[in-house]
């Protein structure tokens, strides 16, 4: 009983602090922190009016789709796998436009959606981060929208919903290394 008890005063302590953080705050600012932290921990509420997400719409899609369970960025990245700023960059478009909550929900994506998402998916940050968009554009993933913005396009959307993961890739490498030094001791 003693172990119940002590639960529910974390609980109320945690509780507690929440509100205190959120005393000085106003109504829109207050929701905005909410949807932040709703979205970072990968949580849903049935308070607010963002439905639940499933995930990528593939068939071995392994992100949790549970009513409860709202799709996340890291959750995406960690399906998907992308190996490249590029594939990232893709994938980040792919999420605003087809699996973000509505509050998030966004056509067209700048260099500060890339940071801010780069960084809650837990994905290495560039070192040329405002290069990051034309060089998926010149890759072919996005299309420019005019003033700094880019929006997915097929080519972009084909290759997070059909390509990624490219768990292939790598074992290709390693038969085409492997060929390679076949030819190179017959030449010997």
């Amino acid at each position: 009983m003693a172990k119940q008890g002590s639960s529910v005063d974390k609980e109320l302590k945690a509780i507690g602090a929440i509100l205190a953080a959120l005393d000085t705050l106003d109504g829109d600012s207050i929701q905005r922190v909410l949807d932040y932290v709703f979205g970072r921990l990968s949580l849903s509420s049935h308070t607010r009016n963002v439905p639940a997400v499933t995930a990528v719409p593939t068939s071995q899609s392994s992100v949790d789709s549970s009513p409860n369970r709202q799709a996340s960025i890291r959750d995406l990245k960690d399906e998907k796998q992308p190996e490249s700023s590029n594939q990232m960059a893709a994938l980040v478009a792919y999420y605003l436009s087809e699996v973000a909550p509505d509050a998030d929900h966004k056509e067209s994506i700048n260099t500060s959606d890339l940071e801010k998402y780069f960084k809650q998916a837990g994905f290495r940050l560039p070192k040329r981060m405002p290069q990051v968009l034309p060089n998926a554009a010149a890759a072919g993933y996005l299309d420019s929208a005019g003033s700094g913005l880019y929006k997915l396009n097929p080519v972009g959307y084909n290759l997070v919903v059909h390509g990624l993961p490219r768990a292939h890739a790598s074992s290709e490498k390693s038969s085409k290394r492997s060929a390679r030094r076949k030819k190179s001791k017959k030449k010997s």
